[in-house]
């Protein structure tokens, strides 16, 4: 009994059970009190019923005395002498039947004797309940007189409180009885399976997500009911739900991943700030770069190579050797702008600002010159480059709807062609505008004006070797320092 009324105290810290328990309450508290309130009244009316009954031996008395011929006058005082010390007749008063009082003892009544109609029996309770009136008509004593008796009611008021008290308790108790009944019943029925279900939603919600969804305590209700039907809906919504985020989640997955691996497709086609902008804009792209330096360079005698190797052969070959060149470009933050048949084309200071834009793409014509060394034809030579360079002001941007490239376009982008196709094998000639930025820095062979094709005679100049000693005078030094910011 300790234990089942520990749980069921335990059981009001949950709001539903205290709402239920609360209504339960209210509720046999309010039927008992529809009950009891016609039930206190109609005792109450008993109670002073018997007063009357009392005040009817009075009036039998002085009836019988009529009958008899004796004369009324001190027949009340007869009758009050007669009274019991704890009698509760308090009065009463003797009227002719016209209204005349003829006698009159104790406490004097508040019925007037004239307002009492034949055939009609008159009460009235004091304002405070303390007193009771009962007016006997004339036609109950011969037709001849009144009689009005006042009764003490103090006692039915206390005998009713008493009531009152006893019955609210009973009340009480009895609620309280069928209140804890209720919530044992409840308790194994409702409350603990609903408790269970709420923390099986409250896990349900951490571990939906999950990879293996958890042991809920609904599972082990083998209930018929209604709340059966609840627990086996969500355990069933729940698998679904956990099903469905848990292939989502593949999904996505798969998605990032074949997302990623589009992105680096489109980063390995295109630079990133291009990238970014053509998702986001449609329709060409094109920005004007005042300076960059362009390189072009060419495998020498690759037709005759190509007469040497097999197609697949040939193309494993290319991969290897522009991988490499693809490697000194990104160390050197150039960009690769394309390859053609066996020709390299790369581009410094766009599409982000680079200060020594010359400076990195001549240190890559050299590292290019140093690389192709280690790839060998089928008689044991190693490759030869022809590369040429060049700067000055280029558009550079993307254009069409399919199969995008990022490309550039200006008479820079001519004259460093130029410079490769008329330049020497095994060398690197340079443009004069590349020349200017370079000088103080390497050391160049001048070429003398040479005629170019499309151009007529432009002054071209030939890599020697790097300046590796110190520059010979301050200004230089400073003026080096003020291009490299």
């Amino acid at each position: 009994m300790a234990s089942i009324l520990q749980s069921s105290m335990g059981l009001l810290r949950s709001r539903l059970s205290r709402r239920i328990v609360t209504w339960v309450f209210l509720s046999i508290i309010a039927i008992e009190a529809i009950i009891f309130i016609p039930s206190f009244y109609r005792r109450y009316q008993e109670k002073l019923d018997e007063l009357s009954d009392l005040s009817s031996e009075v009036l039998l008395t002085v009836k019988a005395s009529i009958m008899l011929g004796d004369n009324s006058i001190g027949l009340l005082n007869i009758i009050q002498q007669n009274l019991k010390p704890d009698s509760v007749i308090r009065g009463a008063v003797l009227c002719l039947s016209n209204g005349e009082v003829v006698e009159s003892f104790g406490e004097t009544p508040v019925i007037d004797c004239a307002a009492v109609s034949p055939g009609a029996t008159v009460t009235e309770l004091s304002s405070d309940r303390q007193r009771y009136d009962v007016a006997w008509p004339s036609d109950r004593l011969s037709d001849q007189y009144i009689l009005i008796v006042r009764h003490d009611a103090s006692g039915v008021m206390s005998e009713m409180r008493q009531y009152a008290l006893a019955i609210g308790g009973l009340v009480i108790i009895i609620s309280v009885f069928v209140t804890f009944v209720t919530i044992v019943v409840l308790e194994r029925i409702l409350i603990i399976p609903v408790l269970r279900l709420r923390d099986d939603l409250k896990q349900a919600r951490d571990a939906v997500g999950q990879a293996q969804p958890p042991n809920f305590q609904t599972q082990a209700m083998k209930r018929r009911d209604e709340l059966g039907e609840v627990s086996k809906a969500f355990y069933e919504l729940f698998e679904r739900v956990h099903r469905e985020i848990s292939d989502r989640k593949q999904a996505e997955m798969a998605l990032k991943v074949e997302q990623e691996k589009s992105e680096k497709l489109l980063l390995n086609i295109l630079p990133i700030t291009i990238a970014e902008q053509l998702k986001m804009e449609v329709g060409a792209i094109a920005s004007r770069f005042e300076e960059a330096t362009i390189l072009f360079a060419d495998i020498v005698d690759f037709t005759g190579l190509s007469t040497q190797m097999s197609p697949n052969e040939l193309v494993c070959l290319l991969n290897e050797v522009f991988s490499a060149f693809d490697c000194i470009a990104e160390s050197l933050g150039l960009e690769k702008i394309k390859t053609i048949g066996d020709a390299y084309m790369v581009v410094g200071g766009l599409p982000n600002p680079q200060p020594d834009h010359a400076q990195a793409t001549l240190e890559m014509a050299i590292k290019m010159q140093e690389t192709i060394q280690s790839f060998k034809r089928a008689d044991g030579s190693p490759f030869r480059l022809r590369i040429g360079i060049n700067t000055g002001p280029v558009v550079a941007g993307v254009i069409g709807i399919k199969k995008f490239s990022y490309d550039l376009w200006g008479d820079a982008v001519n004259i460093a062609s130029r410079m490769e196709s008329h330049g020497i094998d095994d060398r690197i000639q340079v443009s004069k505008s590349t020349y200017d930025r370079l000088k103080t820095r390497y050391d160049f062979e001048d070429r003398g004006p040479i005629k170019i094709k499309g151009r007529g005679y432009m002054q071209t100049y030939i890599l020697k070797e790097r300046q590796t000693a110190v520059l010979k005078a301050e200004g230089t030094k400073k003026r080096l320092n003020e291009d490299i910011l």
